[in-house]
């Protein structure tokens, strides 16, 4: 593989492995990782992200991981041209960039390039978070499927960050983000050979691994991680608090929840979660599917081979995620 032709993307759900993978195929093929996590690329939130301790990073550089503020609503797009910046300066250096995270929203921003948008609201964000506490994410869902109905479809209820993020720009500008979104810019140079590998382990031991990690979570200091944060002046409705893992957190910090809620809660979170990644990645074009776990030697080994040879990627394809995946 040519470094300066090629870039290498590995996703999957949640708890899948994928750190592990990236870090491996960093190690045998000369490259450098760049983290595609929504939460990871903050500063301070730490215990629920599950970000790669430097010491086992063995020694492959890892970027865009810890470098926003907690307080600061970082966006797709943000995240999509300091990406290209990262992979211009890898191949640079003959290295292969090889992006590594969870978040299909920031992969597709990154090849399917967003429309620029509207900074965000303080007071319009605020007034929507607490409609959404106090009527749910459905009531949201109901009212962008009336402003903007197009953008709805291509949305889950459950979704709220971005059907929250749909409505502010309807609000804000008076158009719809389906429409804005037509004029969106070409994608850069840099990424039209993009091979993207996705991880599909197997349904009920991915939801174990989900459930033990979340428990270790609250018991490695999880809850006063939050308190922290909370008392440093971040605000509640960030998108960093509003994340899997740490709204359930704030909610009872707030006292609206007892503790053992709030973990069996994060459990289900994260399961509908694993299952809305999938079903993300289901969407996405030329995703080569591994049927394991990341962590997996053998899984590795697949994904290397698939990688390092020139036959066309749909011969590459080993199983095609479930759609019969529930929480």
């Amino acid at each position: 593989m040519k470094p300066q032709q090629t870039v290498i993307a590995v996703l999957g759900p949640t708890a899948s492995g994928k750190s592990a993978l990236g870090i491996e195929l960093a190690l045998k093929l000369n490259g450098e990782i760049i983290n595609c996590d929504s939460v990871q690329v903050y500063r301070e939130i730490q215990i629920a992200t599950a970000k790669v301790p430097l010491a086992e990073r063995r020694g492959v550089p890892h970027h865009l991981i810890d470098f926003v503020s907690p307080e600061v609503n970082y966006s797709a797009g943000e995240w999509a041209r300091e990406a290209v910046r990262e992979i211009r300066e890898i191949q640079g250096r003959e290295r292969i960039p090889i992006l590594v995270g969870g978040t299909g929203f920031y992969l597709r921003a990154l090849r399917q390039p967003l429309f620029p948008s509207p900074q965000t609201d303080t007071k319009l964000r605020r007034r929507l978070n607490e409609i959404r506490q106090r009527r749910g994410t459905e009531h949201l869902y109901g009212l962008l499927k009336r402003l903007d109905p197009v953008s709805a479809r291509q949305l889950y209820p459950r979704d709220w960050p971005r059907v929250q993020r749909a409505i502010e720009v309807y609000l804000q500008t008076g158009q719809r983000l389906s429409v804005q979104n037509r004029f969106r810019p070409e994608p850069s140079p840099g990424v039209e050979h993009m091979r993207v590998v996705a991880l599909n382990p197997p349904r009920l031991a991915l939801y174990r691994r989900i459930n033990a990690r979340t428990e270790t979570h609250f018991a490695g200091g999880l809850v006063e991680e939050v308190r922290q944060l909370l008392g440093q002046g971040i605000p509640p409705e960030s998108n960093a608090l509003g994340a899997h893992g740490y709204r359930r957190v704030v909610e009872y910090l707030q006292s609206r929840r007892d503790l053992a809620s709030a973990i069996e809660q994060t459990k289900l979170d994260v399961r509908h979660y694993a299952k809305r990644q999938l079903t993300w990645l289901r969407r996405e074009a030329d995703v080569e599917w591994f049927a394991g776990f990341g962590d997996d030697p053998a899984i590795q080994g697949r994904v290397f081979e698939a990688l390092n040879t020139q036959v066309p990627q749909k011969q590459h394809k080993v199983s095609s995620p479930s759609s019969r995946i529930s929480g």
